[in-house]
């Protein structure tokens, strides 16, 4: 018999990883986990009680119904992840969802021009922390999600830009690779009966997206929220298919509709209007 917190919390006593957590889609992937009762430790570099920072995340993931753990964790230090991995070691001996966010938006942002263009520290940026340190992750879960057995998973979230040009072509080639990191993950994790999916936001109202909207006076009322994104990798994580969606792309509308996954607003993930089919 399914007991009505199993139906509304399904990931209470569970424990999640979210990397790059103190603001975004992060932030609000840790709040949805929260909501379904998980365990979540939150990732990244800004402590303290400002608005956009891990302790911040964490409270909100707390308020939310679940536990939020701060770590401070700079994810282009392979030792600081280590040291990530070994807390949530000490503190759980398991762990049954990663989601692997964290992201450098380079300063100045490469948009526009040509890759000569662009200084090549924006490699380091876009394809160190946005693909390499998803691979350090995993590679420091995987024991952990094992410890746990059968119905972890890893969720990447990727983009659009895996597909199609967006941005620059370093940000096009960290997605691309990432991309490919989950599917062939999928691949090795299939034994262990660990799911290892790829998702795609559309627009996002990120922080960052907002704040650049607001100076050009832009409407951002058709992006997606990253509360709705969270909810949606949510939804994900705990659908009763997730192993037979290992390996795939799963785009964030297309989970708001499955599941009926409603944002802060009450809204459907808007679709991405970029969107390009595929055959």
């Amino acid at each position: 018999m399914t007991t009505s917190d199993e139906t509304t919390r399904p990931l209470a006593g569970k424990v999640a990883v979210v990397t790059g957590s103190s603001r975004g889609i992060g932030r609000g992937t840790a709040i949805a986990l929260g909501e379904l009762g998980a365990t979540v430790y939150v990732t990244g570099r800004s402590t303290g009680d400002g608005e956009l920072t891990i302790d911040t995340s964490a409270r909100l993931v707390t308020e939310a119904g679940g536990a939020g753990i701060p770590v401070a964790t700079d994810h282009g230090d392979d030792e600081q992840i280590a040291a990530l991995f070994t807390r949530v070691a000490a503190d759980h001996g398991r762990l049954d969802v990663l989601v692997n966010n964290v992201y450098k938006i380079p300063d100045p942002p490469a948009w526009g021009g040509g890759f000569w263009d662009h200084p090549v520290s924006i490699w380091d940026d876009q394809v160190g922390i946005g693909l390499r340190a998803h691979y350090v992750a995993s590679w420091h879960a995987a024991p952990l999600l094992f410890a746990a057995g059968p119905g972890g998973a890893i969720v990447n979230v990727s983009s659009p830009g895996g597909q199609s040009y967006h941005f620059s072509a370093s940000y096009g080639a960290g997605k691309a690779g990432l991309d490919r990191l989950g599917a062939d993950m999928a691949i090795e994790l299939e034994p262990k009966g660990i799911a290892c999916c790829t998702v795609y936001p559309g627009s996002v109202a990120t922080e960052f997206i907002r704040a650049w909207a607001d100076e050009r006076g832009s409407n951002l009322d058709d992006a997606q929220t990253p509360l709705g994104v969270g909810r949606a990798i949510g939804a994900l994580v705990t659908a009763p298919d997730l192993m037979a969606r290992s390996g795939s792309i799963q785009w964030i509308e297309d989970l708001g509709v499955e599941f009926d996954v409603r944002d802060e607003r009450g809204l459907l993930p808007p679709p991405y209007k970029a969107r390009v089919p595929q055959s």
